[in-house]
């Protein structure tokens, strides 16, 4: 069989496991909730295509916050102060996190960056070295020596990639991904643009990504969701990797759009990032 057959054999299959999927009760309830994120989330995405390029710094303020918003900078300066990076997807921009930056903020974080790059990227290594290099910067102007990053989708795989293959781990104390294709998707077969074929399972990238990583010290956290349309099938947002310590948190009727809104998911996070030195024991790797 030729590689072309391959291809549209994959696309096929692909066709046939999302068509079978989208049938259950939970994926159209997940559908549902998708659209209404879907719809606020395309009347902001215009206000992220202003400066969208670099990065954006939020800082926190102790004016007009409770006494529980201020605890977090009044029981831990270090946490508190940590500078947080986040990563959006791909054809998306920094206003996916709109909810989530606000919640950050509120629980007393006082450097929140976000990372951006052009829906014309060609290659995640490359984009994966300007990450590097906008993360120096974070930790040269901000006197901390450890970030935290928080990635969607393609964010959370350039995120990783610094981390496991540039030797981001000395940088960076805990990555959050978010319906990121830590092992590929069977849903990039449909598409021959060069930054989706990385993300096939068995893409190059996704062999790199297999390869060994001994001593890498990054805490991962992968949330995956049982109804993600765009990770197929969807236990593939999972890290699975022998060398990296990672926990995987099923999100369940949450659709891959919605993810960095839900929140149950936002909580979680700023949870985790408050206690730096805490491994998340509970968390488990389902």
């Amino acid at each position: 069989m030729s590689a072309w057959q391959d291809e549209v054999r994959g696309a096929v299959d692909g066709l046939l496991y999302g068509a079978r999927s989208a049938l259950s009760p939970r994926v159209l309830q997940g559908a549902a909730v998708e659209i209404g994120w879907l719809t606020t989330h395309l009347a902001m995405y215009p206000l992220g295509l202003v400066g969208s390029s670099g990065s954006r710094t939020e800082r926190l303020t102790l004016t007009g916050l409770t006494p529980a918003q201020r605890s977090l900078l009044v029981s831990d300066v270090r946490a508190a102060g940590t500078p947080i990076l986040l990563a959006h997807g791909i054809i998306d921009n920094h206003t996916i996190f709109a909810l989530m930056r606000r919640q950050l903020v509120r629980r007393g974080f006082s450097s929140i960056h976000t990372f951006s790059y052009s829906p014309l990227t060609l290659d995640v290594r490359r984009t994966a070295e300007r990450m590097g290099e906008e993360i120096e910067a974070i930790c040269e102007a901000s006197g901390s020596d450890q970030i935290h990053v928080i990635g969607h989708s393609l964010g959370g795989l350039i995120a990783r990639y610094y981390v496991q293959r540039l030797g981001g781990d000395q940088r960076v104390h805990t990555c959050v991904t978010l319906g990121t294709p830590h092992q590929g998707t069977v849903a990039a077969r449909l598409l021959p643009w060069p930054l989706v074929k990385q993300v096939r399972p068995d893409s190059d990238l996704m062999t790199e990504l297999a390869e060994p990583a001994p001593g890498c010290r990054t805490r991962f956290v992968a949330f995956y969701s049982d109804v993600d349309q765009l990770i197929v099938p969807q236990r593939r947002a999972r890290i699975r990797h022998t060398d990296l310590v990672a926990s995987n948190l099923r999100v369940r009727g949450v659709g891959h759009l919605s993810l960095p809104f839900h929140g149950e998911v936002v909580h979680q996070i700023t949870e985790m990032l408050a206690h730096l030195d805490e491994q998340d024991a509970t968390a488990g790797t389902a």
